[in-house]
This record gives C-alpha cells, sequence and structure tokens, in this order.
C-alpha cells in the first residue's frame, strides 16, 4: 500500500494525477461532495447558534468506505479538490469524515491547490501544502445553510399556494425575476414609426451607401420623420436639389485601435460559447471540466489542457505569459507582439490573486495538433480559449475609419461612414461576439477614396421604414452577464441557476431565449409580493458580498446567518 493518500474529486482526474504521483502515492476521488445536510427541518438550528446536522450522501458512500479504508493503511493524507470554497468544504467534510472514524491518529494532513493538472503544477502543490481554510470553508457553510434556509421555509408555502413541487431558490428567484421582468416589458411596449432616408451612391467603381442627417438645416433625430407623407416629402426635395449627384464637402479620417479582451473568466467563456458555439452554461462548463481533468493525447498520455475553469480573475502568472508571447512570435510574428507584457486587473474584490484566468496549460499546443484526439465540442471550446488567449497578448487591430459628409444641395446633409483594416493585430486571431447588433457594426464597411469638392452618382434615394422595437429577451449569455452585473450568485453558479429554472419548468427557450412559463409567473408574482427580499436583486448581491467577506476572514459567518434570519 503506497504511504501516502491523496483524495481529489472526479476519477478523471484521479486517473490523471496517478500517472504523475507513482508508486508512493493511492489516488481515490470522492466523486464530487460526500456529506450534505439532513434533508428535513431543523437540519440548520437557528436556535442553536446554526449548529448544521449533516449526513453522508447515499450515493457516494461506497467512495467514502474505499478512502477509509485506504487512510487506514496510509500515513499521511493529501486533500486535492477543487480550489475554490465548494472544493475547500469537500475536503473539511472528508477530514471530519475520516475524523469520526478514527483514522487519522495524528496522522498528517495536507491541502494541496493547483490550477491545472499537469506533472509541474501537481509536483509543485505536493511540495507546498497547506492546512484548511477556515474562512473558506464558514464561506461554503454559511452558503449551504443559507440556502436551506431559504429552500426550507418558502418552498411549502409555494406549494401550499401555487402547486407541489416547487422551489424558491435563494439565486435562482431574483434570476426568475430578471426573465419575467423583461418580458412584462416586452408586453408593454408599444411600437412608434420612424423613418430614415438613405442613398445609394456610386464612386470609382465601388458603390456605397449613405443616411441623411441634416435636412433643411435641421439635424435629424430619430424621429423626426415619423410617417409615410413627410419621408415621401423628405425625397422629393432632396432629388429635386441633388440634381443626380451629391458633393463631396468633407473627409474625415481618423485612426481607431480595437484592444484586445482580457482572457477568459467563467461568466466569459460561458457567453462567448453562447453566443459563437451555440452552448448551453452547463454544455460549456461540462466540456471545460473535461479539457481540465485531462484528454488522452496518444501513447497513454492523458494531459490536462485548460486551467481551472471557475474563476473570475483575469491575471495570467508569468510563466504563462511567456509561453503565450513565445507562441504569438513563432506562429503571428514578432510584429504582432507588444513590447511589454499585458497585464490585466481583476476588477472583483474577491478574485483570489493565485487564482488565473482560464488558458490553456501550454499555449504551443495549437488546437488542430490535437483535434483528432478530442470530441467536436471538445475541440471547439479549446480553439475558443486558445484563440482567446493569445488576442489577449497581441497588439491591438489598427482601422482606419473615414466620415464623409456629402450635400443634397441646400435640400440636406447624408452621411457615408466607413473603415478598412491597417493592421490586423489580435483580430488575425480573434475577435469578441456581441449579444446584438451594434452601430460599431455599421462602420466595418469599405468606402471608395473620396476627396472634398467632388461629386460622387446618385443611383437613388430611398426611405425607409421602421418601428422601435422592445428590449430582447435574455439569451444565456445576456442572462449569464445579467447576472454577473447584478452580483446574483456566482462563477460557479451560473450554470446551476440556469439548469434549475429549466427543470422546474419556471423558463423555456423560446428561439435561444428565455421566456417564463405561467407557473414561473405566478411563483415570481408571489414572491415578489411576499417576500421581496428573496428576490430583490440589492439584496441578493449584499449577501454575495457578505459570503465573499466570510471567505476573506473580514466576517463572521454566524452573525451574517443571524441578520439574514432576523430579516426572514
Amino acid at each position: 500500500m503506497s504511504k501516502n493518500l491523496i483524495v481529489v474529486e472526479s476519477p478523471a482526474k484521479a486517473k490523471t494525477m496517478s500517472k504523475y504521483l507513482g508508486k508512493d502515492f493511492t489516488c481515490l476521488a470522492s466523486y464530487g461532495h460526500v456529506r450534505d445536510l439532513v434533508p428535513k427541518q431543523g437540519a440548520v438550528d437557528t436556535d442553536n447558534d446554526f449548529a448544521m446536522k449533516y449526513q453522508l450522501i447515499e450515493k457516494n458512500e461506497k467512495h467514502v468506505d474505499a478512502i477509509v479504508k485506504a487512510m487506514k493503511q496510509a500515513d499521511a493524507l493529501y486533500l486535492a479538490t477543487d480550489p475554490d470554497r465548494e472544493g475547500e468544504a469537500i475536503s473539511w467534510h472528508l477530514h471530519e469524515i475520516l475524523k469520526d472514524k478514527d483514522v487519522l491518529d495524528g496522522k498528517p494532513v495536507h491541502r494541496v491547490e493547483f490550477h491545472e493538472i499537469t506533472k509541474t503544477a501537481i509536483q509543485h502543490a505536493i511540495q507546498q501544502p497547506r492546512e484548511l481554510s477556515l474562512n473558506l470553508i464558514n464561506a461554503q457553510q454559511a452558503r449551504r445553510a443559507l440556502d436551506y434556509l431559504v429552500g426550507f421555509n418558502l418552498s411549502p408555502l409555494l406549494w401550499k399556494k401555487v402547486r407541489r413541487g416547487l422551489s424558491a431558490g435563494r439565486v435562482q428567484s431574483p434570476a426568475l425575476r430578471l426573465i419575467v421582468e423583461r418580458e412584462e416589458e416586452i408586453e408593454k411596449f408599444v411600437p412608434r414609426e420612424y423613418w430614415t432616408v438613405e442613398a445609394d451612391l456610386a464612386a470609382k467603381d465601388r458603390e456605397f451607401g449613405a443616411k441623411l442627417t441634416y435636412f433643411q438645416g435641421e439635424k435629424i433625430e430619430q424621429f423626426t420623420i415619423d410617417n409615410g407623407a413627410r419621408a415621401a416629402e423628405v425625397e422629393a426635395a432632396l432629388a429635386a436639389a441633388a440634381h443626380g449627384g451629391l458633393k463631396v464637402t468633407s473627409v474625415d479620417k481618423k485612426q481607431r485601435r480595437r484592444n484586445p479582451s482580457p482572457p477568459f473568466t467563467t461568466s466569459t467563456l460561458q457567453q462567448e460559447a453562447a453566443r459563437k458555439l451555440g452552448f448551453t452554461a452547463q454544455r460549456t462548463m461540462r466540456t471545460a471540466q473535461s479539457l481540465y481533468e485531462g484528454v488522452n493525447l496518444g501513447h497513454g498520455e492523458i494531459v490536462g489542457l485548460i486551467s481551472y475553469m471557475r474563476t473570475d480573475a483575469v491575471n495570467l502568472a508569468n510563466e504563462a505569459v511567456a509561453e503565450i508571447r513565445d507562441a504569438i512570435k513563432d506562429r503571428f510574428g514578432a510584429e504582432n507582439l507588444p513590447d511589454e507584457p499585458i497585464v490585466y486587473k481583476n476588477k472583483s474584490k474577491n478574485a483570489q490573486e493565485a487564482h488565473e484566468a482560464i488558458r490553456p496549460t501550454s499555449a504551443a499546443r495549437h488546437p488542430d495538433a490535437i483535434k483528432d484526439h478530442l470530441k467536436p465540442e471538445q475541440y471547439k471550446l479549446y480553439e475558443l480559449i486558445w484563440k482567446r488567449t493569445m488576442a489577449c497578448q497581441m497588439v491591438p487591430a489598427v482601422l482606419d475609419t473615414v466620415a464623409v459628409d456629402l450635400d443634397a444641395g441646400t435640400a440636406g446633409v447624408f452621411r457615408a461612414n466607413g473603415s478598412h483594416e491597417v493592421k490586423p493585430g489580435l483580430m488575425a486571431v480573434y475577435q469578441e461576439g456581441q449579444d446584438e447588433q451594434t452601430t460599431e457594426d455599421e462602420d466595418e464597411k469599405i468606402l471608395p477614396p473620396l476627396e472634398q469638392g467632388e461629386t460622387v452618382a446618385l443611383r437613388k434615394i430611398h426611405p425607409e421604414q421602421h418601428f422601435t422595437e422592445p428590449p430582447p429577451r435574455f439569451s444565456e449569455a445576456s442572462l449569464v452577464k445579467a447576472l454577473e452585473s447584478y452580483g446574483i450568485g456566482r462563477p460557479s453558479t451560473y450554470a446551476s441557476i440556469i439548469y434549475t429554472l429549466e427543470s422546474r419548468e419556471y423558463v423555456t427557450l423560446d428561439n435561444r431565449r428565455f421566456k417564463p412559463t405561467d407557473v414561473g409567473r405566478v411563483v415570481n408574482k408571489f414572491l415578489s409580493e411576499h417576500f421581496f427580499h428573496y428576490v430583490d436583486y440589492d439584496f441578493t448581491a449584499r449577501m454575495e458580498d457578505d459570503l465573499d467577506a466570510i471567505s476573506r476572514g473580514e466576517k463572521e459567518w454566524r452573525p451574517v446567518l443571524q441578520e439574514f434570519w432576523g430579516d426572514f
């Protein structure tokens, strides 16, 4: 029997690590959580300092038994669960179980933390163990207690008032409110008519378009022309004054830089995978987990391909940046490499500096080089992560933008906008996706070279009818973005929030957009009218901030729970 027992969460990770650690280590998996609150009233004793009653999770008992058996024969325990609050709590629960079974007997217990499953990272972690972090454990215990107290007190009321089987979650309820309120906005929306007037033009064998910006000295605002009759009058006046051509009165050229986006966090990865790959948040996280835990690249070589995928940090390790810069120089040329590395700062005050953004474990490992060893969805996600990581350390793209004003006699002024790429920079590798069309998209047209004073041929003036549109329903990408901006949940919870809303049939997907069901509306109405605290965005965000403060050791967890329970 090996003298060291190391416990991780997943069997895939255990298999990978066994190859790296050799015969001195037995590597076992806990298969996720090992204990949870007793599923009945009183599991969190609000009258007894919030004492919490745990029990083994039945489906994982056999895995716990295997860990207990192995620990009896081992000399030391290494707890190597995921490097976040949840992972810390799983390690603590394992420690408590083993202590209760009297199999530790003063044996050393080490907590090891690594953010990528590579031989170097794992061996480094083994050599630099730490103790279990009570701050992280208490933050996770407080989160679990809060979720239990909300669920066990509000869900029965929903069963009684609405229907059996419903649930009220601490973070799912404000997320549902977001979706319901957006739907109500759409339903109340009254479209308003407006018209634009556009000109089809030609110069130097190239056709292009321009939009009316002034008419008879008046600036054209959105609703200046609000009916077809007025649009026809304007069209006729412009056509009469133009005499078949528009005169260039000004050419305003500027250079615009498009800077790289930071490397991926959990939230931004979920958003981009939804926009570009059509992945749900759950599919993104499941695929990312498989890339993190390790893929067989042939010849028995199992390699973790990305760093840990639950993170809100945007910083990168110095060694990783050096390797990324080498890869950029080799693949894209020294001209696409900035003189100095680009440093990204974490905006989240709870983002742990020891954590990194999501990146390939080796920048030199090009997606196409390992494509044959990856499932199609693994390849697509790895390619997305690799490209974003490369782009984050590349020079900005440089675009020449031009705005041309053209007079239709004295009747009006048209404007044509365009741009062309001077230096692709990061755009040679990657361009960030957008949730909706933006005005920036209109500037991507390439105009012919135009000079002040020249006249361009007018092919046609044509009015276009438009109607204002309501705000769009949330997509997965825009919902994740909204949850993050409101401070609802944390990166590791977005996928489960969305899954719960769908599985409880509170929302459906209509053309990949969330639409509340009748049940979802009723639940939201009931909670908003009777328990507004628990769908209030500010309250939810403050509670998340309190949990973060506990994890940093700035607050005690029981007073936070007491304050919450007092409000309840």
